[in-house]
Protein backbone atom coordinates (compact mmCIF):
# COMPACT_ATOMS: atom_id res chain seq x y z
CA UNK A 1 0.00 0.00 0.00
CA UNK A 2 2.93 2.32 0.64
CA UNK A 3 3.98 1.97 -3.01
CA UNK A 4 0.54 3.00 -4.21
CA UNK A 5 0.47 5.95 -1.81
CA UNK A 6 3.97 7.05 -2.81
CA UNK A 7 3.05 6.84 -6.51
CA UNK A 8 -0.03 8.99 -5.95
CA UNK A 9 1.87 11.55 -3.84
CA UNK A 10 4.80 11.77 -6.28
CA UNK A 11 2.46 12.18 -9.26
CA UNK A 12 0.53 14.91 -7.46
CA UNK A 13 3.69 16.74 -6.41
CA UNK A 14 5.23 16.46 -9.90
CA UNK A 15 2.03 17.96 -11.33
CA UNK A 16 2.39 20.86 -8.87
CA UNK A 17 -0.98 20.22 -7.27
CA UNK A 18 -1.49 20.94 -3.57
CA UNK A 19 -3.23 18.28 -1.45
CA UNK A 20 -6.08 20.64 -0.53
CA UNK A 21 -6.53 21.63 -4.17
CA UNK A 22 -6.77 17.99 -5.26
CA UNK A 23 -9.19 17.26 -2.43
CA UNK A 24 -11.49 20.11 -3.43
CA UNK A 25 -11.29 19.20 -7.14
CA UNK A 26 -12.42 15.60 -6.59
CA UNK A 27 -14.61 16.31 -3.55
CA UNK A 28 -12.72 14.05 -1.15
CA UNK A 29 -11.57 15.24 2.26
CA UNK A 30 -7.86 16.17 2.46
CA UNK A 31 -7.37 13.85 5.44
CA UNK A 32 -8.57 10.89 3.35
CA UNK A 33 -6.12 11.72 0.57
CA UNK A 34 -3.35 12.17 3.12
CA UNK A 35 -4.07 8.74 4.62
CA UNK A 36 -4.15 7.16 1.15
CA UNK A 37 -0.80 8.70 0.27
CA UNK A 38 0.65 7.56 3.60
CA UNK A 39 -0.64 4.02 3.13
CA UNK A 40 -2.75 4.12 6.31
CA UNK A 41 -5.55 1.75 5.32
CA UNK A 42 -6.25 1.07 8.99
CA UNK A 43 -7.95 4.47 9.11
CA UNK A 44 -10.68 3.28 6.76
CA UNK A 45 -13.67 1.23 7.83
CA UNK A 46 -15.04 0.59 4.35
CA UNK A 47 -12.62 -1.00 1.89
CA UNK A 48 -15.01 -0.44 -1.02
CA UNK A 49 -15.19 3.29 -0.33
CA UNK A 50 -11.39 3.34 -0.02
CA UNK A 51 -11.04 1.62 -3.41
CA UNK A 52 -13.45 4.12 -4.93
CA UNK A 53 -11.46 7.02 -3.50
CA UNK A 54 -8.17 5.55 -4.77
CA UNK A 55 -9.68 5.06 -8.22
CA UNK A 56 -11.04 8.61 -8.33
CA UNK A 57 -7.73 10.03 -7.13
CA UNK A 58 -5.74 8.02 -9.68
CA UNK A 59 -8.01 9.14 -12.52
CA UNK A 60 -7.67 12.75 -11.36
CA UNK A 61 -3.89 12.44 -11.47
CA UNK A 62 -4.01 10.87 -14.95
CA UNK A 63 -2.84 7.43 -13.82
CA UNK A 64 -4.18 4.03 -14.89
CA UNK A 65 -6.85 3.57 -12.21
CA UNK A 66 -7.51 -0.07 -13.13
CA UNK A 67 -3.84 -1.00 -12.66
CA UNK A 68 -3.69 0.79 -9.32
CA UNK A 69 -6.86 -0.94 -8.12
CA UNK A 70 -5.41 -4.29 -9.23
CA UNK A 71 -2.26 -3.52 -7.22
CA UNK A 72 -4.44 -2.58 -4.24
CA UNK A 73 -6.44 -5.82 -4.57
CA UNK A 74 -3.19 -7.81 -4.65
CA UNK A 75 -2.01 -6.00 -1.54
CA UNK A 76 -5.29 -6.78 0.24
CA UNK A 77 -5.09 -10.43 -0.80
CA UNK A 78 -1.56 -10.75 0.54
CA UNK A 79 -2.51 -8.97 3.75
CA UNK A 80 -5.65 -11.01 4.40
CA UNK A 81 -4.17 -14.33 3.33
CA UNK A 82 -1.65 -14.02 6.17
CA UNK A 83 -4.44 -14.25 8.74
CA UNK A 84 -4.61 -17.83 10.03
CA UNK A 85 -7.85 -19.69 9.32
CA UNK A 86 -8.20 -20.52 13.02
CA UNK A 87 -8.26 -16.81 13.86
CA UNK A 88 -10.95 -16.16 11.28
CA UNK A 89 -13.06 -19.09 12.52
CA UNK A 90 -12.67 -17.92 16.11
CA UNK A 91 -13.78 -14.39 15.16
CA UNK A 92 -16.82 -15.77 13.33
CA UNK A 93 -17.71 -17.93 16.34
CA UNK A 94 -17.43 -14.99 18.74
CA UNK A 95 -19.55 -12.84 16.44
CA UNK A 96 -22.28 -15.48 16.31
CA UNK A 97 -22.23 -15.75 20.13
CA UNK A 98 -22.63 -11.97 20.41
CA UNK A 99 -25.52 -12.05 17.93
CA UNK A 100 -27.27 -14.78 19.94
CA UNK A 101 -26.87 -12.78 23.15
CA UNK A 102 -28.39 -9.72 21.46
CA UNK A 103 -31.36 -11.80 20.29
CA UNK A 104 -31.96 -13.14 23.82
CA UNK A 105 -31.99 -9.75 25.53
CA UNK A 106 -35.62 -8.64 25.72
CA UNK A 107 -37.19 -6.38 28.28
CA UNK A 108 -39.61 -8.39 30.39
CA UNK A 109 -41.88 -5.36 30.63
CA UNK A 110 -42.15 -4.93 26.88
CA UNK A 111 -42.64 -8.63 26.31
CA UNK A 112 -45.43 -8.92 28.89
CA UNK A 113 -47.18 -5.78 27.67
CA UNK A 114 -47.37 -7.14 24.16
CA UNK A 115 -48.89 -10.39 25.40
CA UNK A 116 -51.35 -8.56 27.67
CA UNK A 117 -52.55 -6.33 24.83
CA UNK A 118 -52.99 -9.34 22.61
CA UNK A 119 -55.10 -11.12 25.25
CA UNK A 120 -57.19 -7.98 25.81
CA UNK A 121 -57.76 -7.65 22.07
CA UNK A 122 -58.98 -11.26 21.81
CA UNK A 123 -61.34 -10.78 24.77
CA UNK A 124 -62.80 -7.59 23.28
CA UNK A 125 -63.35 -9.32 19.92
CA UNK A 126 -65.02 -12.28 21.64
CA UNK A 127 -67.36 -9.97 23.58
CA UNK A 128 -68.30 -8.07 20.41
CA UNK A 129 -69.06 -11.32 18.57
CA UNK A 130 -71.17 -12.53 21.49
CA UNK A 131 -73.09 -9.24 21.56
CA UNK A 132 -73.81 -9.46 17.82
CA UNK A 133 -75.06 -13.04 18.21
CA UNK A 134 -77.33 -12.11 21.12
CA UNK A 135 -78.67 -9.07 19.27
CA UNK A 136 -79.35 -11.18 16.17
CA UNK A 137 -81.24 -13.79 18.18
CA UNK A 138 -83.35 -11.08 19.83
CA UNK A 139 -84.22 -9.59 16.46
CA UNK A 140 -85.19 -12.95 15.01
CA UNK A 141 -87.42 -13.83 17.91
CA UNK A 142 -90.04 -11.45 19.17
CA UNK A 143 -92.22 -12.14 22.21
CA UNK A 144 -90.63 -15.56 22.55
CA UNK A 145 -92.07 -16.73 19.27
CA UNK A 146 -90.15 -17.18 16.08
CA UNK A 147 -91.27 -15.10 13.15
CA UNK A 148 -92.32 -17.29 10.28
CA UNK A 149 -93.47 -14.89 7.68
CA UNK A 150 -92.00 -12.03 5.74
CA UNK A 151 -94.06 -8.95 5.11
CA UNK A 152 -94.10 -7.78 1.54
CA UNK A 153 -94.82 -4.25 0.63
CA UNK A 154 -96.88 -3.74 -2.50
CA UNK A 155 -95.88 -1.01 -4.84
Amino acid sequence: MNEIGNLLRETRENAGVDLEEAASDINIKPLILENIESGNIGCFKDIFALKDNISTYAKYLGLDADKIIDDFNNYLFEYTSKIPVETIEKAIEEKSKEDKKKEQIVSPYTKNKKKKWLVVLYVVIAILVLMVVVWSIKKITSNHSTTNHINYVER
